[in-house]
């Protein structure tokens, strides 16, 4: 076998899409790969600047990668950013199901999670002391 070209490499259809069951939801979602530049917009959303400081931003999680990884039968994306709130208050075991399926499908594994929010300030909870 032969090195690809560029044309091929270009050419090859190379993001799957999977159907998975959600009883909770009374039917199946088809889930897409990500391209690799959805995944780099993915993990830049899990930090952002406060106060000139780089803070973590883990809220929604699940539900910001479940809604960029569920597609229609044309592979077009069903939610729109505006919509990760409400999934966010959908089922908590049929996100994490979805999210973790949504993971292994993007070779995105907890140890990436771990390493793209290390190293960042944690804001103490309020009203706790350090006696």
């Amino acid at each position: 076998m032969g090195f690809l070209t560029r044309d091929e490499i270009l050419a090859a259809d190379d993001l799957k899409v999977v159907v998975e069951s959600v009883p909770e939801w009374g039917g199946d979602v088809r889930l897409k790969m990500l391209t690799a530049a959805e995944r780099d917009r993915f993990e830049a959303s899990t930090v952002e600047m406060r106060g000139g400081k780089q803070k973590q931003n883990l809220a929604n999680l699940r539900a910001r990668l479940v809604a960029l990884c569920i597609v229609d039968e044309n592979g077009k994306r069903i939610f729109e950013s505006g919509d990760v709130t409400r999934l966010g208050q959908k089922s908590a075991s049929a996100l994490q199901r979805l999210f973790d399926k949504c993971n292994d499908m993007n070779a995105l594994s907890e140890d990436d999670i771990e390493d793209l929010t290390e190293g960042f300030d944690e804001t103490p909870d309020e009203g706790s002391s350090s006696d």
